[in-house]
């Protein structure tokens, strides 16, 4: 993409590639070896994606996308650290991308391992515990209105960590509220591979 685009054209981008591959007629757009060498100084992606890590989710392909479209931000969980605020910052200020979008799925283990948690009180060993932590308020919010599925909580994750990436962090905060940037949540459904906006912050 060589201008830049609106929130919501570079939403609207990003469910064009996602209807494609769904239906199975992905175009692997930005994958040639011009496209390589165009941007070998410099990058101007139109969005982000911060994803959970999932082997399944791999935001490329289900947004068919190609080289320099997307800034990719992973974590078990979408769990925010400062490292991913870090990332996200810096896709916003100097990159200036339109549009954040956290994306969360079906079935997330990270998930299901802070439900699992709050459910029998008992917490995971090692590192695990740190991202059930980060988790558990997204857990604890769901239970309060009466979610209990793995499924749904994830939907109550990713609205709870679009909510807290703008507490946290005033760069993203002050884009949104300038309009230069959106915050959208979307939930992906590994079995037809659609991805449903499930939250919005900001002007899209």
């Amino acid at each position: 993409m060589s201008e830049t685009l609106t929130p919501a054209e570079a939403w609207q981008t990003l469910r064009d590639g996602n209807e494609r591959f769904v239906a199975g007629t992905s175009i692997h757009p930005n994958q040639n070896a011009a496209r390589r060498s165009e941007l070998v100084a410099t990058q101007n992606p139109f969005c982000v994606i911060f994803g959970c890590s999932d082997s399944r989710l791999a935001a490329e392909i289900i947004f068919d996308l190609g080289l320099g479209d997307a800034f990719v931000v992973r974590s078990a969980g979408q769990v925010i650290d400062d490292a991913v605020l870090g990332s996200l910052e810096y896709a916003i200020e100097p990159l200036g991308v339109p549009l954040i979008v956290i994306l969360g799925h079906d079935s997330c283990g990270a998930v299901t391992a802070s439900v699992n948690a709050f459910s029998s009180g008992t917490m995971p060993q090692g590192f695990v515990r740190d991202l059930v932590e980060r988790i558990m308020p997204s857990v604890i919010a769901a239970q309060r209105n009466g979610v209990t599925t793995v499924d749904e909580t994830v939907v109550e994750h990713v609205k709870q960590t679009g909510d807290r990436l703008l507490e946290t962090s005033q760069i993203i905060a002050r884009a949104v509220e300038e309009g230069r940037t959106a915050v959208l949540g979307v939930c992906y459904h590994l079995d037809e591979g659609k991805a449903e906006l499930v939250s919005g912050l900001g002007n899209v």
